[in-house]
């Protein structure tokens, strides 16, 4: 039996990947776009079995009209406020008026479940959000993934490719959770078929410490590269408060503040997956660390001098 899916979020680049893995297997999938967006017609028009519907989360009544016959909504919105909690809780009342049996909000991260009041803004608006989810006359699935493990490659500055060093706070043996998106986005395409997926699913594609990067850099590229202690992630959080105070634009989603306070959550151990799940939907071969860091040393092996 064909599963009617609906992606919100779909043009980003997770959602992309989220659609592509669901087209994969037995689904129809529907993508929701903003009147006049154009981004999301040209770029699914040449699969059949994706329907682009063009809705407004100003009219929950139409938002709603839109979600008939959806089995299960899946989020993929990224922003700040605006968009994690206030259009998502529209997209979530929507859902549960249209009768959608289940949805996945836009989570994919650290366990934002134990991280520290005012420690990480991101990770603390998927908490207040998780609130409504629960409450909701509907099944949820929150996956929690770590850090996506792309960021390792530049987005993060744990990695100084240049200068071989490997930076860490507090301590270099902490655990940290890294997965690929597109493992992502195959667990989110699972869940979404599954009707017995748990309120909460934890999967890494892999698990490790600093010192563990320091020592897979330095196989890969025959240099030693050291690790670095960059302080605590006490003193590194108090420096992301600075960091904020004297930011241009309160509303961006991820600006270098944000960033340190993600590794305040990881390096912590706050944000720490508990209960990791990588066998649910049966074997997998998941992408490690040291694929990704490979794949782009092998990339940018161009770029760089002797």
């Amino acid at each position: 039996m064909t599963t009617s899916i609906l992606v919100a979020g779909a043009t980003g680049d997770l959602g992309r990947r989220i659609t592509r893995e669901l087209l994969t297997r037995d689904t129809r999938v529907r993508v929701l776009t903003r009147p006049g967006s154009g981004t999301a017609g040209p770029l699914f028009a040449d699969d059949p079995r994706v329907d682009v519907v063009e809705t407004t989360y100003a009219d929950p009544q139409a938002l709603a009209g839109s979600l008939a016959g959806i089995d299960t909504v899946v989020s993929a919105l990224s922003g700040t406020r605006p968009v994690i909690v206030d259009a998502q809780r529209v997209l979530l009342d929507a859902a549960a008026r249209a009768g959608v049996a289940r949805f996945i909000p836009s989570d994919y991260s650290a366990d934002y479940r134990r991280i520290a009041l005012g420690s990480n803004r991101n990770l603390e608006l998927r908490r207040e959000f998780a609130a409504d989810v629960d409450a909701a006359p509907l099944r949820s699935t929150s996956v929690l993934n770590g850090a996506f493990a792309d960021m390792l490659t530049g987005q993060a500055p744990m990695i100084s490719f240049t200068r071989r060093r490997v930076l860490f706070w507090s301590s270099a043996d902490q655990v940290l959770d890294f997965t690929t998106k597109d493992d992502v986005a195959a667990i989110v395409a699972a869940v979404a078929l599954d009707p017995h997926a748990p309120r909460v699913l934890e999967v890494a594609g892999d698990r490790v410490s600093a010192r563990d990067v320091a020592r897979t850099m330095s196989e890969l590229t025959g240099q030693r590269f050291t690790l670095q202690w960059a302080g605590t992630a006490g003193s590194l959080s108090a420096v992301s408060k600075v960091a904020r105070r004297f930011a241009g634009n309160p509303d961006e989603t991820f600006p270098a503040w944000q960033g340190m306070q993600y590794f305040v959550s990881m390096f912590s151990g706050r944000g720490q997956l508990r209960h990791v799940d990588n066998d649910r939907y049966g074997h997998r071969e998941w992408t490690t660390v040291r694929d990704v860091l490979a794949s782009h040393l092998a990339a940018t092996a161009g770029d760089r001098t002797p």
